[in-house]
Formats: C-alpha cells, sequence, structure tokens
C-alpha cells in the first residue's frame, strides 16, 4: 500500500499510464523534493507521451537549470513556446518566455 505522496503517484501511474496528470504531480513531485534528474525524466516521459501538456515545459525547464544543463533547459522552453504559440496558451507561453529570457547567454 502506498504511504506518501510519491508512492501514491508511482501508483497512479503505473495503473493508469497515459494519465497525463498524474505523470505531471509524480514529476512535480520529484521536483519539489529535489530529486531533480528523476523530474527531468518524468517531465520528458510525460512529454512524450503529451507534448502538449504546455507546464511540464516551463517546470522541466526550470528543473534542468538547477541542473546546470542550461542549453537543455534553453530547448525545452523554445520548444513549450512552440506548442503554447500553437495551443494559445498565451499565459504559459509568457512564463515560458520569461524563464527562457533570464537564461545567461
Amino acid at each position: 500500500m502506498a504511504t506518501n505522496r510519491l508512492d501514491i503517484l508511482k501508483q497512479m501511474v503505473a495503473q493508469d499510464p497515459n494519465n497525463s496528470f498524474a505523470r505531471y504531480g509524480l514529476a512535480m513531485e520529484y521536483a519539489n523534493s529535489g530529486q531533480l534528474e528523476q523530474a527531468v525524466d518524468a517531465f520528458g516521459t510525460l512529454l512524450a507521451h503529451d507534448e502538449t501538456y504546455a507546464a511540464a515545459y516551463f517546470h522541466g525547464g526550470q528543473a534542468l537549470e538547477k541542473l546546470g544543463r542550461v542549453e537543455q533547459a534553453r530547448a525545452m522552453y523554445e520548444k513549450g513556446i512552440e506548442v503554447t504559440t500553437r495551443k494559445g496558451d498565451l499565459h504559459t507561453r509568457s512564463e515560458i518566455e520569461a524563464a527562457l529570457s533570464s537564461l545567461p547567454v
């Protein structure tokens, strides 16, 4: 039986691998607990299943930045801007644009 949020989210993803919300929750739980490599992997898996999950580009990019992987963060943000522009998600696009503009040159 699952005893904490991470275990519960893993269980939810195992039960329904197509549940983007559960995958996002799992990735965020990894990020919030400082398990950044696992977070990056989980965001990548989420985006492989659902490339339109806009918030994953923002938070995945942030995790990459914290790991010092600036060029990968830049690429994730740029892809996120493409996706949010296509979807018309102006709010998330503006957040991703701000994150992208704050990266070192």
